[in-house]
């Protein structure tokens, strides 16, 4: 690796993934940004390239600028970086976008200073890109980014994540409908408060998915994929939301849900043809409501963040 430059991959994630609001993530393979950051003689941290989307160059306004910062005051470094950032996740599609920039920023630094802190050392400088793009230090992007695979946050205070075991054949398939959902304001519409019932429901199938994916249970994943808390709000602002979802259910997906804040949807399946078959099924829905959208068919990523050959 050449010592002064790096050029990196950064993948998308799924966060919440239904039972898991702000706890549990997924890192996908088949769609990410790619970044390039080389030492620079001048102090700090300069965003010298953003293509791919409209979002801010400076380094305060930038959740990579904001990220790598958090990281450089906790070590001696007299220079500075220059990052360059192709941004192939949209902003608002809840994919992770903030995230991917946010965790490659630091993942990227942390390698050229020679890894000076651990993947999991990393999640706590990105989580402050994530606090600038939706007002909420959330983890549940960035630890599946930079550690890989299912990742759950145990705790927050103290910070405690634990990388959960991807079955084989996991595939998930996702559609982003081309309207924007911004994190921000879709945790607006949450309530605060939750009822005992729902709790124990809710705490059940956060259980049941751990315990599927460790076991490679694929119809128990499947079952513990419901939301009782957030899913029945925020699905009010995606279009078509229902019926995507029991039409994927139809189509063989073990589960489908809400990715992030939205408007994404995901589901997930055993074995690429159901997951490919999935896909089909929410694009046709999509082109009779008339909505435009992307889709992605991907393996689960279990690496993270990876180098790309110079």
């Amino acid at each position: 690796m050449h010592t002064n430059k790096i050029k990196l991959f950064c993948p998308a994630t799924i966060a919440n993934i239904s039972c898991g609001f702000d706890v549990l993530g997924v890192a996908l393979d088949a769609v990410g940004d790619e970044m390039v950051i080389r030492k620079a003689k001048e102090k700090g941290i300069k965003i010298t390239k953003l293509e791919g989307q409209d979002l801010p160059l400076e380094t305060h306004l930038n959740v990579a600028g904001v990220a790598g910062m958090a990281l450089l005051e906790h070590v001696d470094y007299e220079d500075g970086f220059e990052i360059e950032i192709y941004k192939k996740i949209k902003a608002g599609s809840g994919i992770g976008s903030s995230a991917a920039s946010s965790a490659g920023a630091v993942w990227g630094i942390n390698q050229l200073l020679g890894r000076p802190f651990s993947n999991v050392d990393l999640v706590k400088f990105a989580m402050e890109g994530e606090r600038l793009a939706s007002g909420v230090a959330h983890a549940d992007n960035v630890a599946p980014a930079l550690l890989g695979g299912f990742t759950l946050v145990r705790s927050y205070d103290p910070l405690d994540i634990i990388s959960i075991p991807s079955p084989s054949k996991l595939y998930a398939t996702v559609i982003h409908p081309q309207i924007e959902v911004k994190t921000s304001d879709s945790r607006k519409i949450l309530k605060t408060n939750i009822t005992l019932a729902d709790g124990i429901k809710q705490w059940g199938n956060v259980g049941g998915l751990i315990a599927g994916l460790f076991q490679e249970d694929y119809e128990l994943i499947g079952r513990s994929l419901v939301d009782h808390i957030v899913e029945p709000i925020r699905s009010i602002l995606i279009p078509g939301y229902d019926t995507i979802k029991s039409e994927s259910l139809e189509a063989g997906a073990l589960g489908c849900g809400i990715s992030g804040s939205g408007p994404s949807i995901f589901a997930f399946s055993k074995g690429e043809t159901v997951a490919k078959r999935v896909a089909h099924t929410m694009k046709e829905i999509y082109q009779k409501i008339g909505v435009d959208y992307d889709v992605h068919v991907s393996r689960i990523n279990t690496l993270g963040i990876k180098p790309l050959d110079q």
